[in-house]
């Protein structure tokens, strides 16, 4: 099993939230009001002043088989406006109860 952490702009949540649920992935966690900014050239998300915009996130556990179709779909959506921009990250999942 995998973990993937997908960070997008909160424009993007409708689009997150119909991804998954077209991959039918129904399990995840939701974070709301994430700041940062991307390692590639992304502007920082803050909601500030100066920086108003904000980030969110959800992470989800899901089988092997199943994260290359879900980064690809990342990847368009992506590709759709790079300047929103979404992020995913993977990682093991050594246990769970």
């Amino acid at each position: 099993m995998k973990s993937v952490f997908i960070v997008f702009n909160q424009a993007n949540t409708e689009r997150v939230e119909y991804m998954l649920d077209q991959l039918k992935i129904s399990g995840f966690t939701f974070f709301e009001q994430v700041q940062g900014r991307g390692t590639n050239g992304g502007e920082p998300r803050r909601g500030s002043h100066t920086w108003p915009e904000m980030n969110s996130a959800v992470m989800t556990v899901v089988e092997d088989d199943q994260v290359a179709v879900l980064l690809s779909t990342v990847k368009k959506l992506d590709n759709r406006n790079k300047e929103i921009g979404v992020r995913a990250f993977v990682w093991n999942i050594e246990a769970t109860v």
